[in-house]
């Protein structure tokens, strides 16, 4: 691999990051230890044994064992590994992210570690994507050979050197042993997923025309994207408008403007008998359904005639197990495995052996979301064939029909509450205007009164 070392900026943008980098170095090492790390072993990958490799769980479970987090804090903690190239994965390597399952990693060897500060060129990501090119025989993935086609329009005048290096690489290359040779290749990879240099809009090679056109085409796509997100959002504003009580009127009066709590009382939680437009929003999506108790209450009663209310039960389950308190976890884990899971469990659930494989595995060390993926495919299961025949069933007209349609109540807004600041100011007022009133003779002769009788008696000789 050409990449070739030049002068190190030191300066102070330079340095937070290289401290950053440094910790983050001391844990992965922490983390290689042959009798304190995480456990590696060779992994069987089709044909070929890749050495030391690990797993996503066995990571996380390290990472919240050794700073003392919950499983998501050390998820997030992984992840932020993956990203940074010291943990690469070894199956889906597009997706920068650690999974608390069985796939598999591996620790980035330092050669390729970011601390190194490798000057990230065009020529070098050229070689690289030549040389997989010459190894896949031309079956590149799709931004690889997009990148592959805008490199070679850039350095048309040097890529018959490109394309000499790459062959010197592949031929290199193809004398190491088959496990080697892989791990290299894997590792060189992940550096170019997480490293590879951004698109460039304008090189020397480049005329005003293309750069116009790309730019208009930019242009053009951040439109589309703009009108597609605005349109979403105007029809969600039309939707919801009529069910907000603050953009509309609310029947059979507001509760914030007046003193009827009414409003309040026929929309609580579990009612029995719900108003027409709380039935109407379950409609929008099947979100809204479960996410009113009421809905969710009816959503049962179709699920219990049709025999499918086990899907239902488990997926409350799911949401109790994450939202639940910590110390009974475990327990909730367990009994909902031997309730649903389990082979002949009274209320079994059927999704497919693959989730199920996975979510079998999680259980051995069971975290608040070990079990999304069971929970995703029993909501998708029942929000694409339960949730549309629920609508269109007869408990649902039924709810419809006998939905209550409160008529308006005209009350008298309350008047606002004077601040005592106020109140003792217009008291002050009062006070100073009666003062005012009094009548100023009266006064004048009360004073002469009190001035006369206050006088000594004149002595007669």
């Amino acid at each position: 691999m050409t990449i070739r070392n030049t002068l190190r900026d030191h300066g102070q943008r330079y340095r937070p990051r290289m401290a950053c980098l440094k910790k983050v170095e001391k844990v992965v090492l922490e983390m290689q230890d042959p009798k304190t790390g995480v456990k590696s072993q060779p992994q069987r990958l089709v044909i070929t044994t890749i050495p030391h490799a690990i797993t996503g769980e066995d990571i996380i479970a390290w990472l919240a064992d050794r700073f003392q987090i919950d499983a998501q804090e050390a998820k997030n903690l992984g992840t932020m590994l993956v990203a940074l190239g010291y943990i690469y994965p070894i199956q889906d390597h597009k997706r920068l992210v650690i999974k608390p399952d069985a796939s598999l990693y591996r620790f980035q060897t330092p050669y390729f570690w970011p601390a190194q500060q490798w000057p990230v060129e065009d020529t070098d990501y050229a070689i690289y994507l030549a040389k997989r090119n010459i190894r896949k025989k031309g079956l590149l993935e799709l931004h690889e050979q997009e990148q592959y086609n805008r490199l070679h329009k850039w350095m048309n005048h040097k890529w018959d050197f490109i394309v000499m290096q790459a062959k010197e690489q592949y031929r290199a290359a193809k004398e190491r042993k088959k496990p080697d040779r892989v791990v290299f290749e894997c590792q060189e990879r992940a550096y170019w997923v997480v490293h590879r240099p951004p698109v460039r809009r304008n090189t020397h090679t480049h005329t005003n025309t293309h750069t116009h056109t790309d730019s208009h085409q930019t242009q053009t796509g951040c439109r589309f994207i703009f009108l597609l997100f605005s349109g979403r959002l105007v029809k969600y504003c039309a939707t919801y408008k009529s069910h907000d009580p603050f953009l509309s009127r609310s029947f059979p009066s507001n509760p914030w403007l007046t003193d009827d709590a009414t409003y309040w009382t026929l929309n609580m939680p579990n009612v029995e008998m719900p108003t027409k437009m709380r039935v109407e929003r379950w409609t929008f999506s099947f979100g809204e359904l479960l996410s009113d108790p009421r809905g969710r209450n009816d959503f049962r009663l179709f699920l219990k005639k049709e025999f499918s209310g086990e899907n239902l039960a488990f997926w409350e389950g799911c949401e109790d197990l994450k939202w639940g308190a910590a110390a009974t976890m475990r327990e909730k884990a367990e009994q909902i495995y031997k309730t649903f899971l389990a082979r002949g469990a009274p209320r079994w659930i059927n999704i497919d052996g693959k989730t199920m494989e996975v979510t079998v595995k999680g259980l051995k060390h069971p975290h608040r979301y070990v079990l999304d993926p069971a929970q995703t495919h029993i909501y998708m299961l029942m929000k694409k064939d339960s949730y549309g025949r629920y609508l269109k069933s007869p408990v649902f007209k039924d709810t419809l029909k006998k939905a209550i349609c409160p008529e308006e109540h005209k009350f008298r807004t309350r008047r606002p509450s004077l601040s005592p600041i106020v109140l003792r100011q217009q008291e002050q007022e009062l006070k100073a205007k009666m003062a005012a009133s009094v009548d100023i003779t009266q006064v004048m002769s009360k004073l002469r009164t009190l001035t006369t009788k206050q006088q000594p008696p004149v002595l007669k000789n």
